[in-house]
């Protein structure tokens, strides 16, 4: 799971990037508030923690630009503050969740947890669409119509994925690469055709009709083909 940390404190961010990143998740970090939206408009981010007070732009004011400007990625905001009227401002402006400065280790993980399962996951923590289930821990894909089951690699797994949870939407290539391979990487763009090549064989192998369309020119999109 990748999330983009927006937190100005140094040592905070690096306490907390530290922490995170022992869990498993990839982090991206960034300190100012404009810096910040532009790195939640890029899109390749399944939840952000949001600080409130930054400069350039408070944390307020990024929550309502984000959710103006179409984005849906869960948002949990940190602050100083514990007034009511600032946790209702926070979830007002968009937030999905707030937490207090300080907070213990186990409370952040938990609604790190909470949040990364709303959505597009069922109750046992597989994505679905169409007549597919994912089921990340397992790396597996199954056909729901049939109960045909095929193992993915770590990327169709994580192409998949990103697909669902942003189902009705159309991924640009340099979405996908950026959240397959990292905005360091070198990952050309017919990295992303090769692996949407082999992700479509997995869908063909076990007879789904959903399929992984490419839209001219912009990107990739999930569609489901009714008979």
């Amino acid at each position: 799971m990748k999330l983009l940390l927006i937190e100005d404190e140094k040592r905070m961010a690096q306490a907390l990037i530290g922490i995170l990143r022992l869990e498993n998740y990839e982090v991206d970090h960034c300190s100012d508030g404009v810096s910040g939206l532009q790195f939640i408009e890029s899109g390749v981010y399944d939840i952000i923690i949001l600080d409130v007070m930054l400069p350039g732009m408070n944390g307020f004011d990024i929550a309502k630009q984000a959710r103006k400007r179409g984005v849906r990625t869960p948002i949990l905001m940190l602050t100083a503050k514990s007034d009511i009227d600032d946790k209702v401002t926070g979830l007002d402006s968009g937030a999905d969740d707030y937490l207090t400065k300080p907070f213990k280790t186990k409370e952040l993980l938990a609604r790190l947890r909470a949040l990364g399962r709303r959505g597009i996951h069922s109750a046992d923590g597989s994505l679905s669409f169409g007549d597919i289930s994912l089921d990340m821990a397992a790396s597996a894909l199954t056909c729901t119509a049939n109960g045909q089951s095929v193992r993915l690699s770590e990327k169709e797994s994580r192409i998949l994925e990103y697909l669902i949870s942003n189902q009705g939407q159309i991924l640009r290539r340099e979405q996908l690469a950026v959240k397959i391979w990292g905005f360091e990487s070198d990952a050309e763009y017919n990295n992303v055709e090769v692996y949407m090549s082999f992700t479509r064989k997995k869908l063909a192998f076990v007879g789904s009709r959903t399929e992984i369309k490419a839209v001219r020119g912009i990107g990739y999109e999930l569609r489901y083909i009714h008979v």
